[in-house]
């Protein structure tokens, strides 16, 4: 592709140089470039590409896309523009062709239920035969193939390759998670998103590496919401009440409020499914899905909203669908071999923690155990709020680590401690994560659910000076083997 061709209708500063050669590849890590390629000069937190112009152009680039005067020999060309950021959305769109254009998109943000309403919009879409491609915090998928993941909302480069690679290989219709971040640093910039899903907003992603201020987190959220062709947006909160009137689209309204466009009634909860009557724009049905709790019904009506704005979808196509969905991480249940139960789930906020004890405390027919700690270099204010929850919801929590980062595990379930504190709620402390869900595990009673909250699908534990392999499936089997043997269990 001719140069000039890729940064047609890009606002420049300034060029330098010449526009008529051929670029076969973009890339904004210094390491990936040579001869042919376009380097896009990213200035990010840790590393600022435009110190690496000069290796780039040892390994044979020869133009480069700046946001800050540079200094480099003859015969180099230099476009600078305002925010490469956006720069480098702009030509992996053009590069591949535009690729989401050929998709039907649909994008959903929010605080929490993202992954929960991806993994749901997927199982009705395959329901009515569609190939799907799905972009998350789990995995990435391009019909049943699992690719890696390293951030919800990949590089703008990473996704657009991604939605070409989805193309090639036939897919119609891909679901991602859009996170604040992904927004704010544009990396979904010149997607063309046919609809744009509002889940929810609560105290998340602020601190001195994310947000500044809930306002700020709202805003990035925002913008989501003038780059789609239709919404879908829960208005059951104030947030997604304002979020529906900043909207520049087409909006469809959910909530459990009979104000709302797709809204749910007649509700029962039992312990293996939940049942609801539906009222749509689209007619009428009733769903039962295997996912508990008032949050997943929630998280069900962004999904029909959106799936039902796809064409040839129809209210069958959801009732199966939502019958037989599957979230990794999400309420998920491991075997025991006991009388006891372990769900796995996601929940590391105040808000997530909440609604999954309340959920549980719903069914549970012992204690409900709750097992959590919060993240490192995070905001530190929700974790006594999180502690609280804990003591007034559960029957006994094990306050332990999630990935404490470069913070000292132990200050930040001092910082819980001080939560549950205020409460009657037994608790103890157990540093190390492993030892903690030990603890639980050999303390269990007959009828107890113990929730291991907070690593969900994650595999993994951020420490100062290390990133460990934890997966929670994999532990809580190990663990139920090592009590069998001592004759623990």
């Amino acid at each position: 592709m001719i140069l000039a061709d890729l940064i047609k209708g890009l606002k420049t500063k300034s060029v330098n140089g010449k526009l008529d050669m051929e670029i076969d590849g973009v890339a904004y890590d210094s390491r990936k470039t040579r001869q042919g390629v376009l380097f896009v000069c990213i200035e990010g937190t840790v590393a600022d590409g435009h110190k690496y112009i000069s290796d780039a152009i040892e390994n044979g680039t020869r133009a480069f896309l700046v946001q800050k005067p540079v200094e480099v020999p003859e015969g180099i060309t230099v476009i600078e523009i305002e925010d490469t950021r956006y720069g480098l959305a702009f030509v992996s769109d053009a590069f591949f062709g535009h690729p989401s254009e050929k998709l039907n998109l649909i994008g959903i943000t929010g605080t929490k239920g993202k992954t929960t309403t991806t993994y749901m919009v997927k199982s009705i879409l395959e329901a009515a035969s569609h190939k799907i491609g799905l972009i998350g915090t789990v995995s990435n998928l391009i019909g049943q193939e699992i690719l890696y993941t390293s951030r919800t909302t990949p590089e703008s480069y990473d996704l657009q390759s991604l939605f070409n690679d989805m193309v090639e290989k036939e897919v119609d219709t891909t679901v991602m998670e859009v996170s604040s971040q992904g927004l704010e640093l544009h990396r979904v910039a010149k997607c063309d998103f046919d609809v744009g899903v509002f889940t929810n907003f609560s105290r998340d992603h602020i601190g001195p590496k994310e947000h500044a201020t809930l306002e700020e987190y709202f805003n990035a959220k925002a913008k989501l919401f003038n780059m789609c062709k239709q919404a879908v947006i829960n208005i059951d909160n104030e947030h997604g009440r304002k979020m529906a009137e900043l909207a520049r689209c087409r909006v469809y309204t959910y909530g459990l409020g009979e104000n709302a466009d797709i809204r749910a009634t007649d509700i029962i909860k039992k312990t293996a499914y939940t049942y609801f009557k539906l009222t749509t724009p689209w007619g009428n049905t009733e769903i039962e899905t295997n996912l508990q709790g008032e949050f997943n019904i929630s998280n069900a009506l962004a999904a029909i909203g959106s799936c039902c704005l796809i064409p040839g979808i129809t209210l069958e196509h959801v009732r199966a669908g939502l019958a037989r969905v599957n979230v990794p991480g999400r309420m998920e249940a491991v075997t025991t071999g006991g009388n006891y139960s372990v769900l796995i789930d996601y929940a590391h906020t105040p808000d997530s923690l909440e609604k999954v004890l309340s959920t549980v405390k719903e069914f549970a027919h012992g204690r409900v155990v709750s097992l959590f700690g919060c993240g490192g270099d995070r905001d530190r204010g929700k974790r006594p709020e999180m502690g609280a929850i804990s003591g007034n919801i559960a029957d006994f929590t094990v306050i332990t680590s999630d990935n404490p980062r470069t913070e000292e595990p132990e200050r930040i379930i001092n910082d819980i401690e001080v939560g549950i504190q205020k409460t009657n709620g037994k608790y103890v402390k157990i540093t190390d994560r492993r030892q903690a869900i030990k603890f639980a595990l050999e303390n269990a009673l007959d009828g107890d659910i113990i929730i291991l909250a907070g690593k969900g699908h994650e595999t993994y534990q951020q420490f100062k000076d290390n990133t460990i392999h934890f997966d929670e499936r994999e532990v809580v089997a190990e663990l139920i083997e090592e009590l069998k043997e001592a004759g623990r269990r």
